[in-house]
């Protein structure tokens, strides 16, 4: 009797530790997740397009597709080569941190040339979203998913490298997975509720019982337009700022310290110039001198890595 209540005091207190590594995996992986905000903002502002033209009902399960191919890009494919990489190739992590940076800059950059130089690609996907049927849901799914891949393998990269250093090999997995599940929530539960607002509005202004419901339902349907084109600004401008700060940090990492330094130095005198708010100033100013740097990176990619985004369900513009 007394080695069966042994026993269970092991049992109890293996399982106390597993769940204190969980609890701290669990807080690593929201505070590592808080570091890959801009290219989750992107993430989000990039899917509710793959959605467009097809009916109210096919939204939500096209969303439900995306998501799920989301969550085996992390957790199937990303999530062990991040575990690879972290034992056996850790010099390699910077490297790909700052391809996924460029490849955020080239993103964001494409966007604003695009906004200033119209073609008639747009029109062109409009005629295919009213051709709108299962095998063009099947591409848009294929399309979304493989975007989201390279998105998803830099958020990964960046919640590896927000991790600290003496975790051991369970708990970044840990941490990884968390991330990865908690990212993918946020993201897709977002796009679902942004897809499905336009609808809800309808359903409040034509429904409610209150005139005050009506007019919420009226004011959603008003707004939507307006909303996913601030979302578009949004994420294309942390797309361009979190790919030029990826880019200013690596390179000061690998030894090049100068836009560091010049970055660093203007966002130190403009806070001493204005002498209120001074982590503020300094932030914003790091933030807009990054952005020029990203930017500038972008429009310099724009020409080099056309021919490659057909790989990745982009069509080069």
């Amino acid at each position: 009797m007394s080695g069966l209540i042994a026993l269970l005091d092991d049992v109890a207190a293996i399982a106390k530790v597993a769940a204190a590594s969980v609890d701290d995996a669990m807080g690593q992986a929201v505070k590592a997740s808080s570091k890959a905000a801009g290219a989750v903002i992107d993430d989000a502002a990039v899917t509710p397009k793959y959605v467009q033209g097809f009916s109210a009902s096919r939204e939500l399960p096209i969303v439900w597709k995306i998501a799920k191919g989301s969550i085996f890009n992390k957790l199937v494919i990303l999530l062990p080569i991040a575990l690879l990489l972290s034992a056996f190739a850790p010099w390699a992590i910077p490297l790909l941190l700052m391809l996924g940076g460029a490849y955020l800059c080239f993103e964001g950059a494409e966007k604003v040339w695009h906004k200033l130089n119209p073609t008639d690609h747009h029109s062109e996907e409009l005629v295919e979203q009213k051709k709108a049927d299962a095998s063009l849901e099947k591409k848009k799914v294929q399309g979304a998913i493989k975007t989201d891949f390279i998105l998803s393998a830099e958020i990964m990269t960046i919640v590896l490298t927000a991790l600290p250093a003496d975790l051991g090999v369970v708990q970044v997995a840990i941490s990884l997975a968390i991330a990865g599940i908690l990212i993918t929530v946020a993201v897709y539960g977002s796009v679902a509720l942004i897809v499905k607002a336009d609808d809800v509005g309808v359903a409040m202004a034509a429904n409610g019982n209150l005139a005050a419901t009506r007019a919420v339902g009226r004011f959603i349907v008003k707004a939507m337009p307006t909303f996913l084109t601030l979302l578009v600004i949004v994420g294309t401008a942390a797309m361009i700022w979190v790919g030029g700060n990826i880019i200013v940090h690596g390179l000061h990492e690998l030894g090049w310290h100068a836009p560091y330094d010049f970055i660093h130095g203007w966002a130190v005198a403009a806070g001493d110039a204005v002498g209120r708010w001074v982590g503020a100033v300094e932030w914003v100013v790091t933030a807009a001198l990054d952005g020029v740097v990203g930017l500038a990176l972008g429009l310099l990619l724009i020409p080099l890595t056309k021919p490659l985004m057909g790989l990745f369900g982009k069509t080069a513009h």
